[in-house]
């Protein structure tokens, strides 16, 4: 399986009112729940007024448009991080899926998915 690395940082937010969020940025995830409006973006756009703010995540990108039938992509993508004690953050839209991980760890994250077998672009 291929992943792309995504050059940005990105910040988690807890946010309370949509007019925080710029929309027209590239990568934008936003979800909405009874509970929540929380808000996935590149680090510099972050809304300053934001309730909470979680910095420093770097991104992966599986390339290609992945099917809805396909079974355990993000479990194995999962499972192969967590054995390594790396935490993750995942983001799914209607064609693909995006693993986030924190910075610090995120280069160690490419070289134990590479000797896994996958390809990072």
């Amino acid at each position: 399986m291929e992943l792309q690395k995504l050059t940005c940082e990105f910040t988690v937010c807890k946010v309370d009112d949509l007019k925080q969020v710029d929309f027209t940025r590239t990568f934008v995830f936003l979800s909405k729940t009874e509970d929540e409006i929380s808000l996935v973006c590149e680090s510099a756009y972050a809304p300053p007024t934001a309730i909470a703010t979680e910095a420093g995540w770097r991104a992966l990108k599986i390339s290609g448009i992945l099917e809805f039938g396909m079974v355990g992509v993000i479990a194995k993508l999962a499972n192969l991080l967590a054995d390594a004690g790396i935490s993750i953050f995942v983001i799914s839209t209607y064609n693909t899926d995006y693993i986030l991980v924190k910075a610090e760890r995120f280069d160690e994250s490419i070289q134990m998915l590479v000797c896994n077998g996958y390809v990072i672009n």
